[in-house]
């Protein structure tokens, strides 16, 4: 009796091939639809557009405001509706938090990952000042809108 042929499995390793190099392709536009959808969301995430009469900001925190209050233990973790005032000078501010009261600064919105003052202008007219924190760490950089109180 003749040997009998060995039956052949080329079917199942194309499958199995056409599977990975399809996997191998839309990972890839996956992740970059992902980002592109990310980036259009950070764009526009407070649903504001920029006002074309938006008043003229300063770069840092004028220099000069009293400080009359003790400092709270998380001197860097600035939040919205926290007061400020400025220890250092405009060149070189040294933030403080107080309690709220006159000559403070009230932080109306924290940007995080972004050094872009400018982006405080699409904020209603009380922005009177901005503060950035420009830190190696990209992440780590945050842009303060603040109000004089």
């Amino acid at each position: 009796m003749p040997p009998v042929a060995p039956v052949k499995k080329t079917g199942r390793n194309v499958a199995l091939i056409i599977a990975l190099v399809v996997v191998l392709l839309l990972c890839p536009c996956l992740g970059l639809a992902g980002w592109a959808i990310w980036r259009v969301a950070d764009a526009g995430n407070d649903g504001r557009t920029p006002s074309t009469s938006a008043p003229v900001v300063p770069p840092v925190l004028p220099s000069g405001v009293p400080s009359s209050a003790a400092p709270t233990p998380d001197d860097d973790e600035f939040a919205t509706g926290d007061c400020l005032v400025n220890e250092g000078t405009e060149d070189a501010a040294e933030l403080r938090k107080v309690p709220c009261g006159p000559n403070t600064y009230q932080v109306l919105l924290r940007i995080p990952a972004t050094t872009d003052s400018a982006r405080c202008d699409a904020l209603p007219p009380p922005v009177s000042a901005t503060y950035v924190h420009d830190n190696a760490v990209d992440l780590l950089d945050y842009v303060l809108c603040l109000r004089k109180r």
